[in-house]
């Protein structure tokens, strides 16, 4: 096989994600690895949204398998009165990828799972900001 098996998971992600019901009532199509920004570097997406917000590729073969334990963050983002936008978003992308048999294109996908979701408040006292944690094991 070939290519990032993470850029594959990613790609497959934000498939899932446009896809889901729950996720698409809340943001509609506003999923993004890069967030808009205007010429002052200042957010320029409508919220809420959903952000890729990093990633850990760790190689974890075993024997006659080529291997990948890879950790992810999606970052949801509300400026919604109160955290509950933003939890009800945080959760339905919880949902939409925990133990979900994801198709990727060049690998194979052992595992995905939800492994922690964490709420913030940002120092500006208007946006809130959950922080989804997931881990999966892929294959070549």
């Amino acid at each position: 096989m070939s290519g990032s098996p993470t850029l594959d998971l990613q790609g497959a992600i934000v498939t899932r994600l446009k896809a889901a019901p729950a996720v698409t009532a809340i943001v509609g199509a506003r999923i993004y690895d890069f967030v808009p920004r205007d010429d002052n570097g200042v957010i320029s997406a409508e919220f809420p949204f959903v952000a890729f917000a990093g990633d850990d590729t760790l190689q974890d073969d075993v024997e006659c398998v080529v291997g990948y334990d890879i950790s992810l963050t999606l970052d949801v983002w509300s400026r919604a009165v109160g955290y509950p936008e933003a939890r009800r978003l945080a959760d339905a992308v919880a949902k939409a990828l925990h133990n979900w048999p994801a198709p990727l294109q060049s690998h194979k996908l052992v595992t995905l799972q939800h492994r922690q979701t964490l709420m913030l408040r940002d120092p500006d006292g208007l946006t809130s900001h959950g922080v989804i944690r997931l881990r999966a094991a892929v294959t070549e």
